[in-house]
């Protein structure tokens, strides 16, 4: 029997499919801002959101992730326009700017650090049997001392490589576990009163979901040091960059909203009291997941939440190690941080994170909140020096020119709302 010739593939066909291999070899920074973003504010927030209030609040995390897109956006934009990063954008407006930078991305390191390092030792607690459980320090000390080790012997090709499997992971078991939950159905207690968000005793509780959602504004500095590091190893078009900065933000943007389902499907109504601290959240979703869809869920959703939680660590001590690094050398006037520069911070902020971790293990909610809050307060500063920085040297679309009016007015209102009536002077 005669072979069938195969067609050979047209020129439009060949042009697409170069298309697309050259999007694909450019993921990578985009997808550890998304590893690094999805932690806390997902996790906590998110699923505490859909807990408390249903879906409510679902509007609330489209509305922070699209007036914050701009911001986020004009890291790879400003890179790939320019060839710097937007620490260097920073050190051009003058050194005071950089140094409002590096003071605050330094507190920020070690602050997210133990933060992410508590909740995912809390996690891995969980998921271990009584018996074996070391204890949080322990757990927290193993799991901090892995991602160091990871990051110091093979810095940006090993983040690159473990953070893709993390999120496509992470990516289908949440879906897989959203959609399990809800075909077994939601259950609400007999005379469920449907609590509203809109007090000023709620107030702080929305500044701290707002504020880590998708993430603190200052983590598209640490996007643009990725990209140079990316670009140094894979060159890619303006245009390719950009598809992977989409790719992450979307991807953290819609598992924020799987997130809020899952607390509104299996515990909104239920009668159960949400636990205010974040280590024990954690515990009562997970055993309610068992209630919910049957026992066999309660690993899947615990090998959800380590996941998410070590990507972040992993993801947040590197890039806050490369802000910090590439923030001294500029003020310092050298051409480039060395290596070793970048190995020294990463093991003082995995240090420093680790000793808070042990001193503040029994208040995980309060470190976490004010991680949050904090975020949200410098916001309006970090997403002004990002619009600045674009608008004087890149290309700046209308719709991205007015998106982001809208989110300094929002960021702006927001924060001085929240100082308004922390300081008594509302409500």
């Amino acid at each position: 029997m005669a072979k069938t010739a195969e067609r050979p593939a047209t020129s439009g066909e060949q042009r697409e499919t170069g298309v697309w291999a050259a999007r694909l070899a450019a993921l990578g920074p985009g997808i550890l801002m998304a590893s690094a973003a999805i932690g806390g504010s997902h996790l906590i927030s998110s699923t505490q959101a859909g807990a408390r209030f249903g879906w409510q609040l679902a509007f609330v995390i489209v509305l922070a992730n699209l007036l914050k897109y701009p911001f986020f956006r004009f890291g790879p934009q400003y890179t790939v326009e320019s060839g710097r990063s937007l620490v260097e954008g920073y050190a051009r407006k003058g050194r005071g700017y950089l140094w409002v930078f590096f003071v605050l991305a330094t507190v920020s390191s070690v602050i997210s650090t133990a933060g992410v390092g508590l909740l995912g030792a809390v996690i891995l607690g969980f998921m271990l049997p009584d018996a074996w459980a070391p204890g949080i320090p322990a757990l927290a000390t193993a799991m901090m001392a892995s991602a160091w080790l990871l990051l110091v012997a093979g810095h940006y090709r090993a983040l690159d490589a473990v953070t893709k499997v993390i999120i496509v992971t992470l990516t289908l078991a949440t879906i897989t576990a959203t959609f399990m939950a809800a075909s077994a159905g939601s259950e609400r207690v007999a005379g469920f009163v449907e609590p509203t968000p809109w007090t000023w005793a709620t107030l702080p509780f929305l500044v701290a979901l707002m504020g880590w959602m998708p993430a603190p504004i200052e983590i598209s500095a640490l996007n643009s040091l990725w990209i140079q590091a990316k670009q140094k190893l894979h060159p890619s078009r303006a245009k390719d960059v950009l598809f992977d900065f989409n790719v992450g933000y979307a991807t953290s943007a819609v598992l924020a909203l799987f997130f809020l389902s899952l607390g509104a499907l299996v515990q909104y109504g239920s009668g159960v009291e949400v636990a205010s601290q974040g280590g024990a959240y954690v515990d009562q979703l997970l055993q309610m997941y068992g209630t919910a869809i049957g026992q066999w869920a309660v690993p899947l959703m615990a090998a959800i939440a380590f996941a998410c939680m070590y990507g972040t660590v992993i993801t947040v001590i590197d890039g806050y190690a490369r802000a910090c690094a590439e923030s001294l050398r500029l003020l310092r006037g050298e051409t480039e941080f060395s290596r070793g520069s970048l190995n020294l911070w990463v093991s003082g902020i995995t240090g420093v994170g680790l000793v808070i971790v042990v001193a503040m293990s029994a208040s995980l909610a309060t470190m976490l909140t004010f991680a949050m809050i904090s975020a949200f307060l410098t916001a309006p500063v970090f997403a002004w020096l990002n619009f600045s920085l674009v608008r004087g040297e890149g290309s700046l679309s209308p719709g991205l020119r007015y998106l982001s009016y809208a989110g300094l007015v929002y960021l702006a209102g927001f924060a001085g709302l929240f100082l308004l009536d922390f300081a008594g002077v509302l409500g």
